[in-house]
């Protein structure tokens, strides 16, 4: 099955998807940047947080397990959202950048996957399933996700740089 998704007659589809994928995480980076409640305080963070623990009035907790929810209390009572957010946003961004680009696309992908898990964990359904089985997808593809991709030649010259490095040494 492995070997069928790895498969390079696939490489555009998986490009194709990579591209999506990567566009979707851009945009919804994109339009938070020039956000000041994204980006002053992280105010519409914070509002996103106390819904999903069911801290806002008429709410229940979005978050189904008391782990996960704990973590993200323990996040809204330090204040934490002044910072994550911006984290969440340049995160957005720079995923969405590195997947269309096809440029460190194995870390952009588990990055882009976790964000999904834990808005998900958080209650928050929306495109998260969809764009986490594509990241799945993609991983599962392996050099095929990134054949038509900056990191088809990158890998291979950081391969040979490290092989130089360990040569010399």
């Amino acid at each position: 099955m492995i070997s069928l998704l790895r498969n390079l007659r696939l490489a555009p589809l998986w490009t194709l998807l990579r591209i999506w994928l990567g566009w979707q995480w851009l945009e919804a980076g994109w339009h938070k940047i020039s956000d000041p409640k994204w980006m002053d305080g992280g105010e519409a963070l914070k509002g996103f947080w106390a819904k999903a623990v069911g801290a806002l009035p008429n709410t229940q907790p979005a978050i189904k397990y008391g782990w996960y929810k704990a973590f993200i209390q323990g996040l809204l009572d330090g204040g934490h959202y002044t910072w994550f957010a911006k984290l969440v946003v340049f995160g957005e961004i720079l995923t969405g950048i590195a997947l269309i680009l096809g440029v460190v696309t194995v870390f952009a992908l588990l990055v882009g996957a976790f964000m999904n898990l834990n808005f998900m964990l958080a209650g928050s359904a929306s495109t998260n399933p969809v764009m986490y089985t594509i990241a799945i997808l993609l991983l599962l593809a392996g050099p095929a996700a990134y054949y038509y991709g900056v990191d088809r030649y990158l890998l291979p010259f950081l391969q040979q740089s490290r092989k130089k490095e360990v040569v010399a040494s």
